[in-house]
């Protein structure tokens, strides 16, 4: 009556992927999680979505929280708002308008220069000259050189010390991870973010005419079951056989394993097939991405995307852990160089990778070592990088191809994320396990960005 427009959420609960009453509900969450969610509140002044999905693992949202905490707020070798800008120029990448307007907030409020957001040119050289590693890091990270290095180290008065470049390599990682993460878990925007809300009045049907504008029209109707998880075309017994012959291909790898050993020559082999396979397995053309608004203004060159590193004659050769790896090498080079950010890492990888319920769907005390390895290496494969002791044959085995459409979706274009492809893989599991997979894919991702950038750094060093 008074003319007053009052916003109405356009979602229902924090995630267009997970039905909001099988989230966990603020109000209901145990002692562990209310302190999370309090440390969270502390931190960004507000409780968002992102820690709403994230907290199915508490153990994990502690670690990553600390380490975000840690990178953005306490001291480090930059500045705050160049954190910020950092955060929305890496969002930006994948277009992650969710991640992009959070940190256009932080950064004015500050006290960053609202003119920078016009567009990266308006940003001082320092931050511009930053651009190219950060479209490498995240489309094509393998191509990262140490003359990529030299020319940000030794830019005269643009140029960045040893110490600002580790933290902003870690910055853009993380947020290029974190925009896996946003995309795979179908993060919806907080009311009071652009995106978030409408100011129609809700409709008869309970959908509003801008729900159906912003792909709510119903999507659980037309592509799943009340449950809003089973595709309508998949039985129940179906996807429970899935689970049963997974379990089942497990044991068996487990039995060849114990009874032989593939010589190096047939390992090297099996890496390389993967390796090319991987490139066969796209998202497909028809699958429309997540409407987002124009981010594109913070970086430059917007045609320049994920391209596969063996496409058209190109040949990178691969990269050894053994030669390269996070624990010997990257950590040690992080922690030197920016006190206390390799520990935090190295936690998160850790628990991210050893993070284990000894559940698969309705079974109980399953190991599922195997199967947590196979999709990190799975990823680490697509980027090139090969544990010798690894045998990638359990690779083909374990990740059917529509989980493969997902992984490589996830962690190379998340912006092309669907709904279908989420419910489409592992159709009888949790959704705390799939928002599991996600948090491998996300470490793995920012891992396998870190090694190269890090390689890099250190050859330059030498």
């Amino acid at each position: 009556e008074l003319g007053v427009r009052i916003p109405r959420p356009l979602g229902h609960g924090p995630s267009r992927f997970i039905p909001e009453k099988e989230t966990i509900q603020v109000g209901n969450e145990d002692a562990m999680m209310h302190a999370l969610f309090a440390d969270s509140f502390a931190t960004l002044g507000r409780l968002d979505n992102v820690t709403l999905v994230m907290v199915f693992h508490p153990q994990y949202l502690e670690s990553f929280l600390k380490t975000q905490h840690y990178l953005l707020q306490m001291d480090g070798p930059l500045p705050l708002h160049y954190r910020h800008y950092i955060g929305i120029m890496a969002a930006a990448r994948h277009q992650c308008s969710y991640l992009v307007n959070l940190h256009v907030n932080d950064f004015l409020h500050v006290g960053g220069d609202p003119k920078w957001l016009n567009g990266l040119e308006n940003a001082p050289q320092k931050l511009q000259n930053l651009g190219e590693l950060n479209k490498m890091l995240a489309h094509r990270p393998w191509l990262i050189t140490k003359e990529h290095i030299e020319q940000l180290l030794k830019t005269e008065e643009n140029s960045w010390s040893l110490a600002e470049l580790i933290h902003a390599v870690v910055l853009l990682t993380h947020y290029h991870s974190l925009a896996s993460f946003t995309f795979g878990c179908g993060i919806s925007p907080e009311i009071d973010c652009e995106g978030g809300h409408t100011f129609r009045p809700p409709s008869v049907s309970n959908y509003c005419i801008c729900d159906i504008t912003n792909g709510y029209h119903g999507v659980d109707d037309i592509h799943a079951s009340p449950a809003g998880s089973i595709p309508v075309s998949i039985s129940l017994s179906e996807s429970v056989c899935e689970v049963e012959a997974l379990m089942e291909k497990m044991k068996q790898l487990q039995e060849c394993r114990d009874e032989e050993e593939a010589s190096q020559e047939e390992m090297a082999t099996r890496f390389e097939r993967e390796k090319r396979e991987s490139m066969f397995v796209c998202s497909s053309e028809d699958e429309e991405s997540a409407p987002t608004r124009d981010v594109s203004r913070h970086f430059e060159d917007t045609s320049y995307g994920y391209k596969d590193f063996s496409r058209h004659g190109m040949h990178v050769p691969t990269f050894r852990v053994q030669d390269y790896s996070w624990e010997d090498h990257g950590y040690s080079l992080v922690n030197r160089l920016y006190p206390d950010v390799g520990q935090l890492l190295d936690e998160k990888f850790h628990i991210a990778y050893n993070l284990t319920y000894n559940t698969m769907a309705m079974h109980k005390d399953v190991d599922t070592s195997m199967l947590r390895r196979a999709i990190w290496n799975y990823i680490h494969c697509m980027f090139g990088i090969r544990y010798d002791d690894y045998d990638y044959g359990e690779i083909n085995q374990l990740l059917d191809r529509s989980f493969k459409v997902y992984i490589k979706t996830v962690v190379c274009t998340p912006e092309k994320t669907t709904k279908r492809m989420y419910d489409g893989f592992w159709r009888q599991f949790e959704h705390s396990e799939k928002v599991h997979v996600n948090l491998l894919l996300v470490e793995a991702r920012m891992q396998a960005e870190l090694l190269y950038a890090l390689r890099a750094i250190t050859r330059y060093m030498t």
